[in-house]
């Protein structure tokens, strides 16, 4: 095990309250794809390619409502191995100054070595120490925008932001995200980070109490009333159930990019969006629900941390690397391309 200064980790460990609950662990990217089974079902291709942190069978065009995918699924890309749900987030592209694209991978953010890829997730009870309600089997939901070019939407709760790092292995930066407007931003950084580009997606912590899913995949679930999560802000009557906070985070290795010769004449940033997005106000995240029954409210309920936690199996990204989902879409998505796939 060696220990990387990572994204309000340690921070965040000085502000847990003592019966608190802070799940943090990794899950391997397991494909690239024009797939979106929440926002467009059924949809082979979707309109821009999302990268998959998932398990094998039970991600596809089409998930029927309400399915209960741990059900559906053999294995997972997660190191906590009864966590069967299905993360994904749009990719981060490279456009150079010839009008190619190249996708940027992402950087392993975790304590334990052998993740391929991928991204951090986080569930984190409440701060003053009260209980949340687990997702149920079927729920699903969005987080964030994929449409949004200017600011507002979910940024009002700390939902979306951006760290650019000056150096390798994090810049040194142990702050929280979205906690310091003068190193993070709702919008893309506009100079070269040495350390690579980190993204935040934080997911609403309030649910009506009855609807697993919506038609825009968030009315039936909402942030805090007023103020945001961390600092305990209260769920609104229409959604009165407190969730679990899920948060995605995904540190972009743009390094190898960073030569402003290949930069837009200009001199403005370089990177988009697989939506086709430049300004980095549309960055979201999907979810779907999949741990095994009751598994999840037992380790919010037990005060666990990190990436270790007696209430939950785990296993080694040996065996979690082994987990595949076939591409589907079969179209080139990595290398040198000239335009953005499924974009005009």
């Amino acid at each position: 095990m060696h220990v990387k200064s990572l994204t309000g980790f340690l921070l965040l460990a000085q502000k847990v309250h003592a019966a608190q609950t802070v799940l943090r662990f990794g899950c391997s990217q397991v494909v690239i794809e024009r797939l979106d089974p929440l926002v467009n079902p059924g949809a082979n291709p979707s309109p821009h390619v999302h990268q998959v942190h998932t398990l094998q069978n039970a991600f596809n065009a089409l998930i029927p409502a309400e399915s209960d995918v741990s059900q559906l699924a053999n294995c997972t890309t997660c190191s906590f191995s009864e966590d069967l749900s299905n993360y994904w987030t749009a990719n981060l592209y490279f456009k150079a100054r010839n009008g190619t694209y190249k996708r940027v991978p992402q950087i392993p953010n975790r304590f334990l070595d052998g993740e391929v890829g991928g991204m951090t997730i986080y569930y984190t009870s409440p701060y003053d120490g009260s209980k949340s309600t687990a997702f149920k089997p079927g729920f699903r939901m969005l987080a964030g925008n994929a449409d949004q070019r200017a600011t507002g939407g979910v940024t009002k709760w700390n939902a979306i932001c951006f760290r650019c790092y000056n150096a390798k292995n994090f810049g040194g930066d142990d702050r929280a995200p979205c906690s310091d407007s003068k190193v993070d931003s709702v919008s893309l950084p506009t100079k070269a980070c040495p350390g690579g580009i980190r993204t935040t997606i934080r997911f609403p912590t309030c649910w009506n109490g009855k609807d697993l899913d919506s038609p825009d995949h968030m009315s039936h679930v909402s942030y805090p009333a007023t103020k945001t999560f961390e600092e305990n802000g209260p769920c609104p009557a229409t959604h009165p159930v407190k969730l679990p906070q899920l948060m995605f985070e995904v540190i972009w290795d743009t390094a190898s990019f960073n030569d402003k010769s290949l930069w837009p004449a200009d001199g403005s940033q370089p990177f988009v969006f697989s939506t086709g997005d430049s300004t980095g106000y549309g960055q979201h995240g999907d979810y779907v629900f999949g741990w095994q029954e009751g598994v999840l409210q037992k380790a919010m309920d037990a005060g666990c941390f990190g990436a270790s936690c007696k209430a939950l199996k785990t296993q080694a990204f040996t065996a979690a690397n082994k987990c595949a989902v076939p591409d589907t879409v079969r179209e080139p998505v990595e290398g040198w391309i000239p335009r953005l796939p499924g974009q005009v």
